[in-house]
């Protein structure tokens, strides 16, 4: 009886491989399931107040969120596009999309300010209800995961331009951190700016 099985030389099969470290992994897995427990949260609250949820939600400007969103998904695309260049050997190329990929991040980091200041500016802090608690909680720890990422980005950008180093696994692994740094954002922007 013949088998739909595709059959693998030892070689393709070697060849197999997950990219970046299995460390990293661990780290992004148990990272997002902290900030699901948070989601999780989040929603149990909100479901329990849903109108001043709604009433303070009116109060975050969609367009920013809209804009850092648009930031992080194009942060990522230029990470990807980096890590393959590196792949092929063009070594340019790599460091001008990884480049490309943190000014978008540094990009969010100044939406992300000036929609702060403009919240704080109009009375809208922390302690004002529990929407803004969760909105300067979780967009607090996710900002500390973009610097921690602008960093991880920075060591990437150290490896391809020197000769000596140039792993591939270490580029891989900061992108895998890099696009759970956007992931996250997605969740958060659709609970906070979109969801009603």
């Amino acid at each position: 009886m013949a088998t739909d099985t595709i059959q693998r030389s030892p070689r393709q099969r070697s060849d197999a491989r997950v990219p970046g470290d299995i460390n990293v992994w661990v780290f992004v897995l148990g990272d997002m399931v902290f900030f699901a427990a948070y989601f999780v949260v989040f929603m149990v609250v909100r479901h329990r107040d849903g109108d001043l949820f709604l009433q303070a939600q009116r109060h975050l400007s969609l367009t920013a969120g809209v804009i850092n969103t648009l930031l992080l998904l194009a942060s990522s695309r230029f990470v990807a596009l980096g890590v393959a260049a590196l792949r092929s050997g063009d070594h340019r190329r790599a460091i001008r999309r990884v480049s490309y990929g943190a000014a978008c991040g540094v990009g969010f980091l100044l939406v992300k300010a000036y929609e702060w200041h403009h919240e704080i500016s109009r009375g809208f802090t922390l302690p004002r209800n529990d929407f803004f608690m969760f909105y300067f909680m979780l967009t607090g720890v996710h900002l500390i995961h973009v610097f921690f990422g602008l960093g991880v980005l920075g060591i990437v950008g150290r490896e391809i331009r020197n000769p000596k180093l140039r792993r591939t696994w270490v580029a891989e692994a900061g992108a895998i951190y890099w696009h759970m740094v956007d992931l996250l954002w997605v969740v958060i922007f659709a609970l906070l700016y979109v969801m009603r």
